[in-house]
């Protein structure tokens, strides 16, 4: 009799509710493996961040910039 009872699938809420903890669970126990920045670390690596953005936007004006110029002198020419 003891044999039927462990192929009896359990409720739903609680094989969910299972579920759910050990998602949470496992996030947490990854959180702990995590290798977290320093605050000079994460302050260097947004500078760097700000500055490859402000470079990439002046090439891109500067190249924008040169084509609307080279574009007004060539409908210029006609």
């Amino acid at each position: 009799m003891a044999d039927s009872n462990k192929n009896v699938k359990k409720n739903i809420f609680v094989r969910a509710w299972k579920a759910f903890t050990s998602f949470f669970k496992n996030i947490f126990l990854e959180l702990k493996k995590v290798t977290w920045p320093t605050k000079q670390k994460v302050v260097a690596n947004t500078i760097s961040v700000i500055v490859f953005c402000v470079i990439i936007g002046l090439i891109i004006f500067l190249a924008d910039l040169g084509l609307n110029s080279l574009l007004n002198f060539i409908s210029g020419m006609r």
